[in-house]
């Protein structure tokens, strides 16, 4: 699975040198947003534990995925560990999440928007360098990725693809 999504990566990249239209474009990043995401996941065992989990719990996950997301989007074409560090440390960086999620509020259901809610009242405490709100809404991103990691890997997918990461 894993050679079958570089092969998707290396393929969206080269797309992105080649005059690819783009609703080409978009179809290769969405595929591989969705391998990228399967290569990465397993399901929880039942709906009810997932929503036991509290915020900060899915936080703790959504914060995860998200890093391997934006490093497997960077993976291609190879470059120094630094380069890559660098770039990726700029996309989850708290202010970029909390820029991504205004790109993708339009796009989020309800009941999306309440995962939203819930990761952002359950933030707690803040580092000094960043405003109480950005922290805010960084956390909340975080919690409704590791949501919807655990409960609907294809819409996670369908929100990431977009995202401009370059």
């Amino acid at each position: 699975m894993l050679f079958r999504a570089t092969g998707i990566a290396q393929a969206t990249l080269k797309s992105r040198h080649e005059g690819v239209t783009p609703q080409q474009q978009d179809s290769a990043k969405r595929a591989s947003a969705e391998a990228r995401l399967k290569v990465m996941g397993a399901a929880a065992e039942s709906l009810s534990q997932i929503e036991q989990l509290s915020p900060a719990s899915l936080a703790y996950l959504g914060d995860a995925v998200y890093e391997v997301y934006v490093r497997a989007h960077y993976l291609l074409p190879p470059k120094r560990v630094s380069a890559y560090h660098q770039q990726v440390v700029a996309q989850v960086r708290a202010e970029s999440q909390a820029k991504q999620l205004q790109v993708l509020e339009p796009h989020l259901t309800d009941s999306e928007r309440e995962i939203l809610r819930r990761g952002r009242n359950a933030t707690t405490g803040c580092p000094q360098r960043l405003s109480p709100e950005i922290y805010q809404q960084a956390t909340s991103l975080e919690t409704l990725i590791g949501y919807l990691f655990l409960r609907d890997p294809q819409r996670l997918t369908q929100l990431l693809a977009p995202l401009e990461l370059d």
